[in-house]
């Protein structure tokens, strides 16, 4: 079935901008889904009574954003839901379960050892007392999302076993450590040749990253992670109030 659009032509916004967000809405809520073949160019300018530049236009817009791929011989299809994830107390893991898109992780280091400065001061402890660093890499229905590093002092770490399996804040969770509350910071970064890899990126592409720091019921900090994700598969969502 074609996909219902209705445009307001009297709106200063851009007819470009009002189709891309109506495909990309129909992408998120679930109306179009991965694999299937968009509609062709020509056809969707024609029935919505668009020029084919502005058609165009509204369409790279969301191959720009991972939303739709261009395929030769196969036309234009509809990729992966990016992750949506909104900017609350939670982990990845638990997000990804709760949206129903199957996380798996795979354990790249888990090492224990003396921390450096910017650790020690996000833990809160000396330079001498140990702590477990863990990298993993976090995927989403099978594809790569986020590489993650963690630290933790020693005393309240997981095994390296149970990481493949379960989210660090539901291990944590089991050993009575319950995080209340984190100081949290978003940005960006151009991916190194490692992430890269690891993402099944290129070189420089951008990635959203996430530095975190939480605190458990006592106040005492209890983990520090840096995390970076894919920016055509992930984004954060926060809701604003006027006070």
């Amino acid at each position: 079935m074609p996909l219902a659009v209705e445009l307001d032509r009297s709106s200063p916004v851009p007819l470009y901008y009002q189709l891309a967000q109506a495909i990309e809405a129909a992408i998120r809520d679930g109306e179009l889904s991965p694999g299937d073949r968009f509609e062709n160019e020509l056809a969707l300018a024609k029935r919505l009574t668009l020029s084919r530049p502005t058609t165009r236009r509204a369409i790279q817009e969301l191959v720009d954003k991972g939303l739709l791929v261009r395929k030769r011989g196969v036309g234009t299809q509809v990729v992966q839901n990016p992750v949506h994830r909104r900017v609350e107390l939670t982990s990845l893991f638990d997000d990804l379960s709760r949206a129903g898109q199957e996380p798996t992780t795979q354990l790249l280091d888990y090492r224990i050892g003396l921390p450096d400065e910017e650790v020690a001061r996000e833990l809160s402890i000396a330079e001498d007392r140990e702590v477990v660093s863990i990298q993993r890499l976090r995927c989403a229905n099978g594809e790569p999302l986020a590489v993650m590093i963690n630290h933790l002092p020693v005393e309240i770490a997981p095994a390296a076993e149970e990481l493949e399996s379960i989210g660090l804040y539901q291990s944590l969770r089991s050993r009575g450590v319950h995080i209340r509350l984190a100081r949290q910071r978003i940005g960006a970064k151009g991916a190194t040749r490692n992430e890269a890899r690891l993402l099944g990126e290129k070189v420089n592409a951008p990635l959203l990253t996430m530095t975190r720091t939480a605190f458990d019921d006592s106040g005492s900090a209890v983990e520090f992670g840096t995390h970076c994700y894919r920016a055509s598969r992930y984004y954060f969502d926060t809701t604003l109030v006027d006070r």
